[in-house]
């Protein structure tokens, strides 16, 4: 076994992986890349490998560079087989879908965490990453500190401001028009955090096909269809979206045209991360 910078690797692929400074409680989830656990120890953290999640401080600029380096290491051919943890707060609260939906609706709740994400999305587009998968199951919460933690497991470290993206990747309720179409910018996520806040603001949920959840998710009706925002533009680019959706709303004209800025089928017309989160801090204070 051997850590560095706070990072365990356990070599050996068939031995049984432990974690010499915590004691794994209970598997929470897994995904594509990587499997959380439940730890407990000196202190309450969660162990999950091989992926790593940010919440939108700015101190960690420093951590953020040295998980990079650690990834690089980790990733070139290693001469044996080994894991790469990373030990963080554990988040009580569930993902941003099970917080809010349990729960009444908090206009103070719901202005911290829209300064947090754009705060968080901001942050990774200066480190020239693209989340790529923004979507309330990736947003979790901790109780304790009320924060928004942003899991980033799908990212692609490029020039935000010049590079195109062609891989499919997201989750369709929360997709931009031009990922539909497999041509896009880092625009993409200021999209699909617009999905995300008005759906947060109005509680405008769908269920899922596939798992039957509860999902955040805003939407376009198209008789008994419901079809993904941006799918329904990229059919119709002049369509004009109904922000908000409910008839009663207390949503500030400020957040109504940050929402329809955001998404604006045209990617050059959304506001870049960081005048979007400068905007959002201005239309929250207000509030």
């Amino acid at each position: 076994v051997h850590c560095c910078y706070g990072y365990l690797y356990f070599e050996g692929a068939d031995r049984k992986v432990t974690a010499p400074r915590y004691s794994l409680l209970r598997e929470v989830g897994r995904g594509t890349y990587g499997v959380v656990y439940e730890g407990g120890g000196a202190e309450d953290r969660v162990l999950e490998s091989p992926t790593w999640s940010y919440h939108g401080n700015k101190r960690s600029r420093q951590y953020l560079r040295l998980v990079e380096t650690s990834l690089k290491r980790v990733l070139s051919p290693p001469e044996e087989p080994c894991y790469l943890w990373f030990v963080m707060e554990f988040c009580e609260g569930g993902d941003l879908n099970q917080f809010i939906l349990s729960r009444r609706p908090n206009p103070r709740t719901n202005n911290s965490f829209m300064l947090q994400l754009t705060s968080a999305v901001a942050f990774l587009h200066e480190n020239n990453i693209v989340h790529r998968d923004l979507k309330p199951d990736n947003i979790l919460i901790s109780e304790r500190s009320g924060s928004a933690v942003l899991k980033v497991d799908k990212n692609k470290n490029i020039n935000v401001n010049k590079f195109w993206l062609s891989s499919a990747c997201g989750s369709d309720f929360y997709m931009a028009p031009e990922v539909w179409e497999g041509h896009y910018t880092a625009k993409a996520d200021i999209f699909a955090l617009g999905i995300i806040i008005w759906a947060m603001l109005e509680r405008i949920t769908f269920i899922d096909a596939e798992s039957k959840r509860e999902l955040l998710g805003s939407y376009v009706k198209q008789g008994s269809d419901i079809v993904p925002v941006g799918e329904a533009l990229l059919e119709n680019p002049k369509m004009v979206l109904d922000i908000p959706q409910k008839r009663r709303s207390c949503m500030s004209d400020g957040v109504k045209k940050l929402l329809q800025d955001m998404l604006a089928v045209n990617p050059q017309d959304r506001p870049d991360a960081f005048e979007l989160h400068a905007r959002m801090d201005r239309v929250t204070c207000a509030a």
